[in-house]
Parts: structure tokens; sequence; C-alpha cells
């Protein structure tokens, strides 16, 4: 994967010590977490570093493609550094987001009818270039 100061500058997004704290960390997270909770993460080690420059950088990153709010049905975004086409597990109770692993997720998206796609694009007259799928789970008391 390349580096952020070279993803940054093919985005024409500005390099800054902090940012590359919040970038690095989320590339690094796989709990998809909340601007909260990055900011928490990364705050230790990132020196003066405010709420408002997370929520503000991952604006900026999410506008430049390098990272994607993941909506909630309740709570706060989530986000995620993987912009590759991947499923979602998302749970009812906590709304924690997790990646299906992709051999799984390749399996159901291969699935797919593709008539059914076209169809789809037929009749409400659009291109469908992406399938966002997220599975929603609740948890299973195996105790």
């Amino acid at each position: 994967m390349p580096c952020a100061r070279a993803l940054f500058a093919g985005h024409q997004l500005r390099c800054t010590r902090q940012r590359l704290a919040i970038y690095e960390s989320l590339r690094q997270c796989t709990t998809h977490p909340t601007a909260e909770e990055l900011y928490r993460l990364v705050r230790p080690g990132a020196g003066r570093l405010s709420l408002a420059t997370v929520y503000n950088t991952l604006e900026a990153l999410c506008d430049a493609g390098l990272c994607r709010r993941l909506l909630a049905t309740h709570g706060c975004c989530r986000y995620d550094a993987d912009t590759s086409d991947h499923l979602h597990l998302r749970f009812r109770d906590s709304g924690e987001i997790r990646d299906v692993p992709a051999d799984l997720g390749l399996r159901l998206l291969d699935g797919l009818p593709q008539p059914v796609v076209e169809e789809i694009e037929r009749r409400l007259g659009v291109r469908i270039d992406g399938i966002n799928i997220q599975l929603l789970a609740s948890a299973i008391d195996r105790g």
C-alpha cells in the first residue's frame, strides 16, 4: 500500500503531522471507529489534537476518496480506510461494524444474478458501478 504522504500528494491534500497520524491510525484500525474513538486512539501520540481536527480530517479524507463514511442506523458514523469493494457486518445492538472475510464476501457478490442487476439498470435508467452490501446481525449468546 502506498505511503500516506504520497496518497495525500496525489489527492492534493495538505500533509500535516495530525492528518498523517489520523489517517495511519484509521488504516491500521479494523474496528471501523467513530470520530470520537479515533480521537481517543490518536490523541496520546499526536500532541495538540482537537476533536474538531479529527472531524475535519475525516471529512477531507472522505472527500478525497481515501476513506469512507459508514452511516449509522443509530449513534455516530463510523469510518473505513479500506475503500475497496467489500462487505460489512453491522451489529444491531452496538452499532459495531466488522468486515466480512474477503473470500466469503466475494462468494456472495459473485452469486448476485447479473440479469437482475441489468434489469435494475434498465428499469431505473441508471448504470450500477458498484454494489454495497451490509449484513445486519444480532449477537448470539453461545453460553
